[in-house]
């Protein structure tokens, strides 16, 4: 869950404030008059964004390393499998593909 502080500085990035259980502290008096009713949907909205992004997330963790892919693509070259034809075939495409396909994008 998006907490109450993260939602208020999207609100407001000068804001000065703090929180304290469920208290909100405003340390510059809530200028713009930042209402809980704002701040309920400032946190639903930023959890929406979260929740679309997990696929995102989960592929990071998935894909083999910049290193290994880099290795991979390398030998796609070099032996000659860069070409219209074969790129579908490398062990790079592959490996990619199967993230991509195990984790779709929403």
């Amino acid at each position: 869950m998006i907490d109450i502080i993260t939602a208020i500085v999207a609100l407001d990035p000068n804001t000065q404030v703090s929180v304290s259980g469920e208290d909100i502290i405003w340390n510059d008096g809530n200028p713009n008059d930042i209402t809980a009713e704002q701040i309920t949907a400032k946190q639903a909205e930023l959890q929406t964004e979260y929740d679309a992004k997990a696929y995102a997330r989960t592929r990071e963790t998935a894909y083999p390393s910049i290193g290994d892919q880099l290795d991979m693509l390398w030998h796609a070259v070099d032996t000659g499998d860069w070409t219209p034809t074969k790129v579908k075939t490398t062990e790079f495409y592959t490996a990619l593909k199967a993230v991509k396909d195990a984790n779709p994008k929403p």
